[in-house]
């Protein structure tokens, strides 16, 4: 039996993270679930863990530190600057998306306004390679249902 993959969430609206915890419980993968509510708090969680998540998905609103500042500040900690991050924001705008793959994200989901295709794109994403695919090209950066 494989451990379980520790998945870290940045998202500030609670409607969201119940609907991922949700989708997540669902899916045929071993998980455990981290939530944070804001920039500051994700930047604390890592600071303090001593096990990084396998991944984060990080809403790019949110209060207190944006995911933009967030995304910012773990890729310039050499102790975290290879945790996936997945971004997971409602807005999509083709500008922002082509910044997020400069900026060294690995992939870009927009959160999809149903939970059947959450539960798609959720998957999708874990079950993405990111230790021999880590970072992809543009046009495969943006992960759809």
């Amino acid at each position: 039996m494989s451990n379980p993959i520790n998945v870290l969430l940045a998202d500030d609206d609670r409607d969201d993270c119940l609907l991922f915890e949700d989708a997540l419980a669902e899916l045929p993968f071993q998980s455990k679930l981290s939530l944070v509510h804001d920039g500051e708090q994700l930047l604390s969680f890592l600071a303090k863990t001593s096990s990084l998540p396998d991944i984060l998905f990080l809403d790019l609103n949110m209060p207190r530190k944006n995911g933009f500042d967030c995304l910012k500040e773990i890729k310039k900690d050499s102790r975290i600057d290879e945790l996936p991050v997945v971004i997971f924001s409602t807005s999509f705008d083709l500008d922002v998306v082509k910044l997020l793959h400069s900026k060294g994200a690995h992939l870009y989901v927009r959160k999809p306004d149903d939970f059947t295709n959450l539960k798609k794109v959720i998957s999708k994403v874990l079950d993405h390679d990111f230790k021999n695919d880590g970072s992809v090209a543009l046009d495969k950066f943006v992960i759809r249902p």
